[in-house]
C-alpha cells in the first residue's frame, strides 16, 4: 500500500469517525428532544392526574358532605320527634298527675263520708240495740215470754213464711216446666200418629140372622119349641123371634157365643134340617172353627205387630178380642194401633221400642174374660199376663193404662198415651156426638144432684167422674159418702159398657197478693 493509500484510509477513518460522532450527537440531540418530550409529556399527565385526583376528592369530599346533611338531617328529625313524644309523655303524666290527684281527692271525701256515715250508723246501731232491748224487755213483761220462747216463735213464723215462698216459686217452675212438657208431647203425638197413617179401626157389628122366610122362624123355634130351646142349650145364647120379617136376633153377652151361634144357625138354615141332633152337630162343628179362627187372629196380629214368645193362652185371648167391640171399635184393631202408636213414641223418647209394642198390644186383654172373671178389664188382663209369665212392664201397662193406680213404669204412659190417641181418632167410634154429649151431660148431671157438690167434670169418654166438693159443707166422712153415693146412682139409673171411676177432691185454698 501506498501513501495514498494510506492517506485514503486515514481519511476515511477520519471521516468514518467524524460520521459516526455526527450520527452519535444527532442521536444525543434526539434523545435530549424525546426525554425532554417524554418529560413534558410525564408533567401533563402527572397535572392531569393530580386535576383529576383533586377533582375525585372534591367529588368525595361533597358526597360526604351531601351524607352527613343527610344525616344530620334525619338526626335532627328524630330528636324532634323524640322531644316531642317526650313532651306528650310528659302532658300525659302531667294529666295522669292531675287526675290521680283529683281521685285522691274524691277518695279522701269518700273516706271522710264513709267514716261518718259509719259513725251514724254505729251510733244508730247502738240507739236500735237499746231501742230493742227496750222493746224486749217490754215484750217480755206484755206477753210473758223468756228470749228462748220468743226467739222459737220467730223463728217458726220465718220458716213458715220460707215455706209458703218456696212453695210459690216451686209451683211458679212446675207450671213453666209442664208447659213445655205438655207443648213436647203434643209434638211427639202428632209425629207418632203421622207416622202410623192407618186406616180407621171402626167396624159395623150384628148380632142378627137373616132368613129367606118367615116360614122358617117355626121350623127355628120346633114343635112345642124344642128346636130353640136346644139350640139355646147348646150355645149359651137367646134367639129373639119377633114380628121383624125375615131376621132373627141373636142375644148374648159372650161375643164367643154369640158368633158361634150365628154361624151355627146361618148354617142350619142353608142346611134346612133343624133338629136338636143337627143342631149339636152343627155348633160342636163351628166352635172348633171358631178356635181355629181364633187362633190365627191371634197368630196374626201378633205377627203384624212382631211380638214374639207370647203363650198359647194369651195368644187364644188376643184372638178373642176380634169378636170383642167397644163403642162399635174392634178391640183387637184398637190394640195393635195402640201397639204400633206406642212402638213410636217409646223410639222418640228413648225406650225399648219391642217393649213398648208388646205391652200396647196386651194392654186389653182383659176384655177377652171380663164376662168371665170378676172385676175390671185391667186388673183381669194384668192377673193373665202375670199367670203367664210377661215382664212386669207389661203386666202393669195393662193394670195402669187407664191411669187407675200410681205409675211405675214408663212403658204403662206410653200405653195409656197411645191407647187414647186410638180411641180418640176420627172415625174409630162411631158414637155419634150428639148422643156422646147427652151422656157426658146426665154423668154430669146425676154427680151435681148430691148436696155440697160444686163441680162435676166427665172425663176419659165417660170412663172417669171427678167430683169436686166444698171444703166447708163437707168433711172427709162426707166426702166419701157422696163418692159412694155416686157410684151407686150411676149404677142403678144408666147403661153403660166397663166401668165408671168416681173421684171426689175435697181440698181447700188460700190465696195473697203481694202489692
Amino acid at each position: 500500500m501506498g501513501i495514498e493509500g494510506l492517506i485514503g484510509l486515514v481519511v476515511g477513518v477520519v471521516l468514518g469517525a467524524g460520521g459516526f460522532a455526527g450520527f452519535l450527537f444527532v442521536t444525543r440531540m434526539n434523545a435530549k428532544q424525546q426525554a425532554a418530550e417524554l418529560v413534558e409529556t410525564g408533567r401533563k399527565k402527572a397535572e392531569e392526574i393530580q386535576r383529576e385526583a383533586e377533582l375525585q376528592a372534591k367529588e368525595n369530599l361533597l358526597a360526604k358532605k351531601t351524607e352527613l346533611e343527610d344525616m344530620r338531617s334525619k338526626t335532627l328529625a328524630e330528636v324532634r320527634r323524640e322531644r316531642e313524644q317526650v313532651e306528650q309523655r310528659e302532658q300525659q303524666i302531667k294529666a295522669q298527675s292531675e287526675g290521680l290527684r283529683k281521685q285522691e281527692k274524691m277518695v279522701e271525701a269518700s273516706q271522710r263520708r264513709l267514716t261518718e256515715k259509719l259513725e251514724r250508723n254505729t251510733k244508730r246501731e247502738k240507739d236500735l240495740e237499746e231501742l230493742l232491748n227496750q222493746q224486749q224487755q217490754q215484750l217480755h213483761q206484755i206477753t210473758g215470754l223468756s228470749r228462748e220462747e220468743a226467739t222459737q216463735r220467730l223463728l217458726s213464723l220465718l220458716e213458715s213464711e220460707l215455706s209458703s215462698e218456696i212453695g210459690t216459686r216451686l209451683l211458679r217452675h212446675e207450671r213453666a216446666v209442664s208447659e213445655q212438657l205438655e207443648q213436647k208431647s203434643r209434638d211427639m203425638l202428632l209425629v207418632a200418629l203421622q207416622r202410623y197413617a192407618a186406616s180407621q179401626t171402626s167396624e159395623a157389628t150384628t148380632a142378627s140372622v137373616d132368613i129367606p122366610s118367615d116360614e122358617m122362624k117355626g121350623r127355628i123355634i120346633g114343635r112345642e119349641g124344642r128346636n130353640i130351646r136346644s139350640f139355646e142349650k147348646e150355645t149359651g145364647v137367646d134367639l129373639i123371634i119377633d114380628d121383624t120379617p125375615g131376621v132373627v136376633i141373636v142375644s148374648g153377652f159372650d161375643p164367643i157365643r154369640r158368633e158361634v151361634a150365628r154361624l151355627a144357625l146361618g148354617k142350619l138354615i142353608t142346611d134346612g134340617r133343624i133338629h136338636p141332633t143337627r143342631i149339636e152337630e152343627i155348633v160342636r162343628e163351628t166352635e172348633k172353627e171358631i178356635r181355629k179362627v181364633i187362633r190365627r187372629k191371634g197368630l196374626e196380629a201378633a205377627d203384624e205387630v212382631g211380638v214374639a214368645g207370647l203363650h198359647e193362652k194369651v195368644i187364644d185371648y188376643l184372638g178373642r178380642l176380634h169378636f170383642r167391640t167397644s163403642y162399635s171399635q174392634n178391640v183387637l184393631r184398637h190394640s195393635i194401633e195402640v201397639a204400633f202408636i206406642s212402638g213410636l213414641l217409646a223410639e222418640m223418647v228413648g225406650l225399648d221400642e219391642q217393649v213398648a209394642r208388646r205391652a200396647g198390644l196386651l194392654h186389653d186383654i182383659g176384655k177377652a174374660a171380663d164376662h168371665e172373671l170378676e172385676g175390671g178389664h185391667p186388673k183381669i188382663g194384668a192377673e193373665i199376663l202375670k199367670r203367664h209369665g210377661e215382664g212386669p212392664d207389661v203386666v202393669h201397662a195393662a193394670f195402669g193404662h187407664h191411669d187407675e193406680i200410681i205409675t211405675e213404669y214408663p212403658y204403662t204412659v206410653l200405653v195409656a198415651t197411645a191407647d187414647a190417641c186410638s180411641a180418640s181418632r176420627p172415625g174409630a167410634r162411631r158414637e155419634s156426638l150428639e148422643r156422646y154429649i147427652r151422656r157426658m151431660e146426665e154423668l154430669e148431671a146425676i154427680a151435681r144432684e148430691f148436696k155440697g157438690v160444686q163441680q162435676a167434670f166427665a172425663i176419659q169418654a165417660g170412663r172417669e167422674m171427678r167430683v169436686i166438693v166444698s171444703a166447708e159443707e163437707a168433711d172427709d166422712k162426707i166426702a166419701a159418702k157422696i163418692c159412694r153415693d155416686i157410684a151407686n146412682s150411676f149404677e142403678q139409673r144408666l147403661t153403660y159398657p166397663g166401668e165408671i171411676k168416681v173421684t171426689v177432691i175435697r181440698e181447700a185454698r188460700f190465696s195473697e197478693f203481694a202489692r
